[in-house]
C-alpha cells in the first residue's frame, strides 16, 4: 500500500510526527513530508535524521497557500497539526479555532483537489461531550471532517476518516516528563486532582490506530482504540516507584478547563458503534436535512447506553501502570534500562 507512495504529516515535528517516522523511515515509502511552522524543530529533526527521503516543508495550515504548496504530489495524509494544550486554547480560543477547525478545512480542501488518495485526521478524547476550548475546537474540527467526507460519497478518489484517542504517555507537554523534572530536582511531584482519571495510551498505540484506520476506514468513519486509565495519584505513585524516590505528592486543584475524567465514545456514538476487538469504529450519521422523518424515527438505544470513558474502562493500578511506564523511551533511556 505503501510502496512509491508519498506521505505527508502536518505537524510532523510533534510527538507523533517523531513516532510515525520512527515507524516508517525504513518503508517502502517513497518520500516522507514534514510540514509544521516551527523551523526549529524542523531543523533539529533534519540534523538527526540526515534521511534524503524525508523532506521539509515550512508553512501553516491557516494558509492555504502554504497548504497548497506541499500538497502537489501527496498520496496520504496523517494531518496532526493542532493546537493541544488545554489552558492555552482557553485563554486564547480563536486561536484554537483558526488552527484547529479552519486549518482542519484548508488541508481537506487543498487534498480533495489535489488528488489525494486518504487523509486520516488526528482527534483527542476531549472533543467528546467538551467542556473546554481545546476539546470544542477539535469536537468541531471532526465535524468538519466527516462532513467534508459524506459530502464526497463513499466511492469518491479521497477518503477521509478520523481517529479519536487519550492521553499519550510522555508526549510533549505531559505530565510524565514533569513528574521525573521534579524528582530529579527533589520537588514535590503536583497533582491536580488524585482521582482525575485518564486514559493511558503509548505513541506507538497512537501510530497503530492511524494505521488501523488509514487501511480499514471508509469515508467519515471515527476509530476509537480501547485503551486502559489510571487515576493521576496511581501515575505518580508509579513514576515515583521507578524512581526509588521519596518525594511526596501535592495537590494543587483543577487547571483551566479540566475534567475529571475523559470519554472516547459518547453514548450517542455508542449506539452505533461497531466493536472491532481493538477498536470501536464509529460510522458517519449519513442521515438527510429532511427532519420531518426525525420525528417519527429515533435510536430507543440511547437511553440504555452508557458512554465509554476513563471512569469506566480498564483501571490500572500501581503494578500495572508501572508496567506501561516502562513500555516508554523516555523512561528506558533515562533509567539506561
Amino acid at each position: 500500500m505503501f510502496k512509491d507512495k508519498t506521505l505527508l504529516i502536518t505537524g510532523g515535528t510533534g510527538s507523533f510526527g517523531n513516532a510515525v517516522l520512527k515507524r516508517f523511515l525504513d518503508s517502502d515509502l517513497k518520500e516522507i513530508r514534514i510540514f509544521s511552522r516551527d523551523e526549529k524543530k524542523q531543523d533539529d529533526m533534519r540534523h538527526a535524521l540526515q534521511n534524503p527521503k524525508v523532506k521539509f516543508y515550512i508553512g501553516n495550515v491557516r494558509d492555504k497557500r502554504s497548504v497548497d504548496n506541499v500538497m502537489s504530489g501527496v498520496d496520504f495524509i496523517f494531518h496532526a497539526a493542532a493546537l493541544k494544550q488545554v489552558p492555552s486554547c482557553e485563554f486564547f480560543p480563536i486561536e484554537a479555532v483558526n488552527t484547529n477547525i479552519l486549518g482542519t478545512q484548508n488541508v481537506l480542501d487543498s487534498a480533495v483537489s489535489h488528488g489525494v488518495k486518504r487523509v486520516v485526521v488526528l482527534s483527542t478524547d476531549k472533543a467528546a461531550y467538551p467542556i473546554n476550548a481545546m476539546g470544542m475546537s477539535k469536537a468541531l474540527m471532526e465535524k468538519v471532517a466527516i462532513a467534508k467526507a459524506r459530502s464526497l460519497g463513499q466511492d469518491a478518489s479521497t477518503t477521509i476518516c478520523c481517529t479519536r484517542y487519550g492521553n499519550v504517555m510522555a508526549s510533549r507537554g505531559s505530565v510524565i516528563p514533569l513528574f521525573i523534572d521534579q524528582i530529579k530536582a527533589g520537588k514535590d511531584l503536583t497533582v491536580t486532582d488524585p482521582n482525575m482519571t485518564r486514559f493511558m495510551m503509548t505513541l506507538d498505540d497512537a501510530v497503530d490506530l492511524v494505521l488501523f484506520a488509514f487501511e480499514h476506514g471508509n469515508n467519515g468513519d471515527l476509530f476509537v482504540q480501547k485503551a486502559p486509565a489510571a487515576t493521576i495519584e496511581t501515575l505518580a505513585q508509579s513514576v515515583l516507584r521507578l524512581y526509588h524516590s521519596t518525594n511526596k505528592v501535592l495537590t494543587i486543584g483543577t487547571r483551566h478547563g479540566e475534567k475529571l475524567y475523559e470519554t472516547l465514545v459518547t453514548r450517542e456514538e455508542m449506539a452505533k458503534s461497531q466493536d472491532l476487538g481493538d477498536y470501536f469504529r464509529i460510522p458517519a450519521d449519513n442521515r438527510d436535512l429532511n427532519y420531518d422523518k426525525f420525528f417519527i424515527e429515533g435510536e430507543s438505544k440511547i437511553s440504555v447506553i452508557d458512554d465509554y470513558h476513563s471512569h469506566n474502562t480498564a483501571r490500572l493500578d500501581v503494578e500495572g501502570m508501572t508496567k506501561l511506564l516502562l513500555k516508554l523511551d523516555l523512561i528506558k533511556e533515562d533509567l539506561n534500562l
